[in-house]
């Protein structure tokens, strides 16, 4: 399951067979009118041209999808690209194999890919739509969680060892690190769990084995430091299976029984929140509302979704559910606004945290559904929007103070007025911001335009300012100064004649400052002007 830059939510279908090939089909949820996930609308999207189980997926900056190899099916030597605004798949050439393969997105929007035989990588280039061999494994990287770290550097452990390595973007090589105090892999299905960044900095593992561990990092490219983390209770682990990181700091986790020579992926599966805070482990029900469930931890998978909730599938069912942590969302995940500008039909956001503490949910190596990019959610009274988002300028994670921007685009049927804006990391969400929209229509030329040649003076300006503009036609125009954050200071009406026009605007009740000078003709065409007010 992924997350799109819309807030709806793009799910492989596998038409109800278990740990199978299936079909190539996808579909897409989108949350209904008020926001809600649990009473959205399912569509069928466009089928990938391969067969793929248990593959390499990332969302590329641009909005697109990545998907890459298989374990299983006829896409092992190919990948392909989901265009959602086309709602098509563009086949591409990786040269090479590609199964059991984890993937990050690097700092400057590439992917980097695991290849097999699993100490090879290879590195994808969205923008140039380009292959490069990346950098070799120290060890071996199959059935491997890979975590990225603030540092933007990604760590895993070598697969039926103790030892770890990182992966270092601005050095494009692994360095060896510290050596477990614990076993993660059990020695019969050679599984591990999934694996996650904490709040507080550190890495949590999880086994197969009943084992778990911390790592915690150096911040550069010296060794970071591992310690053993409490035993998963009742001799459980997690041969594969995903988890979620929730808004309130806890983890969701599948778990079943430890692997045996007989048994590589035990059943029933159970479900347990885990405390860091409190090294503590809590049983809680499974989707069904039973105690445990029958299938395998590998079936389950999880999703953050931009509510604060968890999305929860299975390969073996076309049923999912929302899981709703308690508790609060954390402060130190969430994101700040300080700016929004327009440029034409496109917006700027900027502010801080827009990648949130982790990547979100995990579920190893078999695929990726990380959530840590910014999504913006509109609201009027009860009515709910999610605009796309693309462009964001940090892939990392635990940014901290960092200034952050990201585009969006506003959907095509938000009517005007105002709203309620935030911007969510992972599920967790900023203070609202007023954003006012007037509607921008794309295409209109200069010959349909009604209005040209805008000039504002003084610039700065402190008590009053003139604003002198062209029209092509006798109507009344709207005169609105709006703050960085959107929200509007004054409004005025000015009638205008076919030519030259001027109307000065009082700024004595304004404060010092960066605003912008709308002039919009009903359901037409608008321009805005930067204007700074100096007291």
């Amino acid at each position: 399951m992924l997350l799109l830059t819309d807030g709806s939510v793009m799910v492989k279908t596998d038409s109800i067979q278990c740990d199978t090939t299936g079909t190539p089909t996808w579909a897409k949820l989108t949350p209904d009118s008020h926001g809600s996930y649990i009473n959205g609308t399912w569509t069928k999207l466009a089928s990938m041209s391969k067969n793929r189980l248990y593959f390499s997926s990332q969302v590329l900056k641009d909005g697109r999808v990545l998907v890459v190899g298989g374990e299983n099916g006829n896409g092992r030597l190919t990948a392909e690209i989901y265009d959602p605004q086309l709602n098509k798949w563009t086949s591409l050439s990786p040269s090479g194999i590609f199964w059991d393969g984890n993937s990050e997105v690097l700092p400057d929007g590439k992917i980097i890919i695991a290849k097999y035989p699993f100490i090879y990588t290879k590195i994808y280039d969205p923008i140039a739509n380009t292959w490069s061999a990346g950098p070799n494994t120290i060890g071996n990287s199959d059935e491997a969680s890979w975590v990225k770290l603030p540092d933007n550097s990604i760590l895993f452990v070598d697969i039926l060892s103790r030892n770890s390595e990182r992966y270092i973007p601005s050095l494009n090589k692994w360095i060896v690190d510290d050596t477990l105090p614990v076993s993660l892999y059990d020695p019969y299905g050679e599984e591990s769990g999934p694996a996650f960044l904490l709040p507080d900095g550190r890495a949590y593992f999880t086994g197969a084995l009943p084992n778990t561990a911390y790592y915690t990092p150096s911040g550069d490219t010296s060794k970071g430091k591992w310690s053993a983390g409490p035993t998963i209770p009742n001799n459980l682990g997690t041969p594969d299976g995903s988890g979620a990181m929730m808004v309130n700091g806890k983890i969701l986790q599948v778990f079943s029984a430890t692997p045996t020579s007989a048994k590589h992926f035990p059943r029933p599966s159970v479900f347990y929140e885990f405390d860091y805070l409190t090294n503590t482990f809590t049983q809680v029900k499974a989707p069904d509302g039973t105690d445990t469930l029958h299938g395998r931890s590998a079936d389950v998978n999880m999703l953050d979704l931009p509510d604060g909730t968890v999305l929860y599938s299975n390969q073996c069912s076309s049923q999912c559910y929302i899981y709703t942590p308690d508790g609060t969302p954390l402060a130190a995940g969430k994101p700040t606004i300080s700016k929004i500008t327009q440029n034409s039909c496109t917006f700027t956001i900027t502010g801080t945290n827009f990648n949130g503490i982790s990547e979100g949910a995990n579920f190893g190596d078999d695929w990726q559904m990380s959530t840590n990019r910014p999504i913006i959610r509109l609201q009027s009274d009860s009515n709910v929007y999610y605009a796309r988002t693309s462009n964001w300028n940090r892939t990392g994670v635990q940014t901290g103070s960092l200034p952050d921007t990201a585009e969006f685009t506003l959907p095509s049927n938000l009517p005007t007025g105002g709203y309620s804006l935030v911007v969510t990391a992972n599920g967790i969400a900023s203070d609202t911001v007023h954003f006012d929209y007037i509607k921008c229509f794309v295409g209109i030329d200069e010959a349909q335009a009604t209005i040209s040649s805008v000039n504002i003076y003084p610039n700065p300006a402190a008590d009053e300012v003139t604003i002198e503009y062209n029209s092509t036609v006798n109507g009344i125009y709207k005169i609105k100064i709006t703050d960085v954050l959107g929200r509007m200071v004054s409004e005025e009406s000015d009638a205008a004649v076919n030519g030259v026009n001027t109307h000065t605007l009082a700024l004595s009740s304004i404060s010092s400052g960066l605003y912008f000078i709308t002039i919009q003709q009903a359901e037409n065409n608008m321009i805005s002007k930067k204007i700074i007010i100096q007291k």
